[in-house]
């Protein structure tokens, strides 16, 4: 059990803000600068690279969501310091300058005029520098509701709606309660069941704002001459997990969000909160994009049910599997931090598993490393909007 008086042991940052990690990153800002930010991290032990195939001729908003996912995942708060390094001196500025707005240390580096050796030289001795730093940082006792917690749901089957996807909702409606930042998306996963969200929206403005970006999903269909989502929404795996329509999927979707939350406020991709309470993010159901675009908007903490399983983690963002499926706790269970499977058997209630996870999302927040992130998964994958240019 949980109340206002629950602590965990968290990093505060520069900006008040509490992680749960103590990450200092290499952060390319562009696809060809990856070899530098890798040398760097070879390097330079206790670092981690962040390379990712994006950054060239990318334009208007794909642009904007470009440079607000790379500032958005330096200046998250299980990120104690970024090296920063691009092929062009403006863009890497324009990342610094953005990260260092929270007040965290940030050098960034331009390979232009200098080539690899003497950048990925001087990076090294600035991310030596860093590292240092941060191993001096101290874990210190935070209020509970300091704590900021993103859920996304993936390899669903009928044990998903039914068991795993509750359970979040259950810690969610607890979370909620005592005034925690949540955030919950994949816009295309809510197809057939977008009235029930809506419904659940504070405001008028917010169901018209969660509406607008729900509708924008359906014109980009329809301006593909796409009739359905056949082989996307549901997958074959969700299909063989027997999930037979996208309305049944997005039915079990929807009880990540519990029965008391309302949605407090509505979020463009890898946008930060303003305030506490339930936030639905615009996303792709692709799993890395939604817990990347979760890690830029500032989460701490991610909590990730399946049913036939899903492998996925991210660098920066500890992900909790939760699964309710017997078989897959079976076959995979190095994959699985918190097994609920006892629910569909009757071994537990809805109750108790909630409050299994929230036990394993504060002993989590407290240092237990995830299951994704002891095999050493670290999904990092960004959302793309356009064709470059």
């Amino acid at each position: 059990m949980i109340s206002k008086d629950t602590t965990f042991l968290g990093y505060r940052r520069e900006n008040g803000r509490v992680g749960v990690r103590n990450h200092v990153i290499i952060l390319p800002v562009d696809d060809i600068s990856n070899a530098a930010a890798e040398a760097v991290g070879n390097n330079i032990k206790g670092t981690l690279a962040l390379p990712h195939p994006y950054g060239r001729l990318q334009f208007g908003a794909d642009l904007d969501l470009h440079f607000r996912t790379l500032i958005g995942t330096g200046a998250n708060p299980n990120v104690a310091a970024v090296v920063v390094i691009g092929i062009e001196e403006g863009w890497t500025k324009k990342v610094v300058d953005g990260i260092a707005k929270t007040g965290k240390p940030v050098l960034g580096y331009s390979i232009e005029l200098h080539g690899d050796h003497d950048t990925i030289m001087r990076a090294s001795r600035g991310a030596r520098e860093l590292v240092q730093w941060a191993s001096e940082k101290q874990r210190e006792t935070c209020a509970i509701a300091e704590l900021w917690v993103s859920t996304k749901c993936g390899e669903s089957d009928t044990t998903s709606g039914c068991g795993a996807n509750p359970t979040v909702g259950n810690a969610f409606d607890k979370l909620y309660g005592l005034g925690n930042t949540l955030c919950f998306g994949e816009t295309t996963e809510l197809t057939g069941g977008e009235h029930l969200v809506a419904a659940r929206c504070r405001t008028p403005e917010i169901r018209e704002r969660f509406m607008a970006m729900f509708n924008h999903y359906q014109e980009v269909v329809n301006t593909h001459k796409t009739s359905d989502l056949s082989e996307s929404q549901p997958t074959k795996g969700n299909i063989a997990g027997g999930l037979t329509t996208i309305e049944e999927k997005a039915l079990g979707n929807i009880q990540k969000i519990g029965k008391q939350c309302l949605v407090d406020g509505v979020l463009d991709k890898a946008e930060t909160p303003t305030g506490p309470g339930l936030w639905f993010m615009d996303s792709s159901s692709a799993a890395a994009e939604m817990v990347t675009l979760c890690a830029a908007s500032g989460y701490a903490v991610h909590c990730f049910p399946t049913g036939q399983g899903n492998v996925i983690g991210n660098p920066i963002l500890p992900v909790i599997k939760i699964c309710a499926n017997p078989r897959t706790v079976r076959t995979m269970s190095e994959h699985v931090d918190v097994d609920v499977s006892g629910l569909l058997q009757r071994e537990i209630n809805m109750d108790k598993a909630g409050d299994m996870l929230l036990d394993m999302i504060v002993r989590t927040a407290n240092g237990r490393h995830t299951a994704a992130e002891a095999l050493g998964h670290r999904e990092f994958v960004f959302t793309r909007l356009y064709e470059s240019a």
